[in-house]
């Protein structure tokens, strides 16, 4: 399929690994220019050379910046003035007891998975509403839709980022601009798969055993019953981003392997 992406321009922060490296290598293969951005030049440096590995032709940038801070957003700002496509992709978790979280893990968890996606929409969205088309992505996650009381901190930066997208998204009546929120849920990257084995109830368990003991144990609603592949998400991503995906607008897309039981 034809996603009609071809000649846009997209940034994609927090791209050096897992999702937001599978949005930037699945965008610049339908013919997007991507800017990465991420805090470390080495591992920028790497996506690049991974993206062009597959995709030799791929119109890559990158932006060293840390987006949990105001300066770092004016830095990714003034690097690239404008762009058709912003994937809020940025972000982290931790697991930790309610009580335990203190004021400071508060904020830093609000300031990298909330403000660092408000900052750059502040200014790229506007920019999108005067030129009539535009694509405002957050990667939020399930647990904005339910919050997991091991990361309740955690769950409350992603159910801001469906806040802000579907009040943003409000401000699009009418125009060629979506804004739209992604949930995915346990996806396969090193930093999930080392968590797991962390976690494992017993030693020597292979990688396989320890994540179907995962589902078993803490997502047994998972319809897969498995971890989501990154592609799998950029895919969808790539739909929403595109000319294609123009009628999902202030959505909460979940691409989460039917773990959350609901109809909505």
């Amino acid at each position: 399929m034809d996603l009609q992406l071809a000649g846009k321009t997209a940034l994609v922060t927090g791209a050096t690994a897992g999702i937001g490296l599978a949005i930037a290598r699945t965008l610049a293969r339908e013919g997007v220019s991507v800017t990465l951005t991420g805090r470390d030049p080495a591992k920028l440096q790497a996506a690049v050379a991974e993206i062009i590995a597959g995709a030799p032709d791929a119109q890559l940038a990158t932006v060293v910046a840390d987006l949990a801070s105001a300066e770092g957003a004016a830095t990714v700002i003034a690097a690239q003035p404008d762009t058709d496509i912003l994937v809020n992709n940025l972000g982290y978790y931790e697991a930790k007891a309610f009580a335990d979280i203190s004021d400071d893990d508060w904020m830093r968890m609000l300031e990298v998975n909330v403000l660092s996606g408000v900052r750059l929409s502040r200014h790229y969205f506007p920019r999108m509403l005067e030129r009539n088309w535009g694509r405002v992505i957050f990667m939020s996650s399930e647990v904005g839709a339910f919050t997991s009381p091991d990361m309740v901190h955690y769950g409350v930066s992603k159910s801001a980022q469906l806040a802000v997208s579907r009040g943003m998204a409000e401000l699009t009546q009418g125009t060629g601009v979506t804004v739209n929120s992604v949930l995915p849920s346990a996806t396969r990257s090193d930093g999930i798969v080392d968590y797991l084995r962390q976690t494992a109830p017993r030693p020597g368990m292979t990688d396989a055993q320890i994540e179907a003991h995962f589902f078993q144990t803490y997502r047994p609603s998972s319809l897969i019953a498995r971890m989501i592949e990154a592609d799998e998400i950029a895919a969808m991503v790539a739909l929403l981003a595109s000319p294609l995906g123009a009628a999902s607008n202030g959505a909460a897309v979940r691409v989460e392997g039917g773990t959350y039981r609901s109809i909505l």
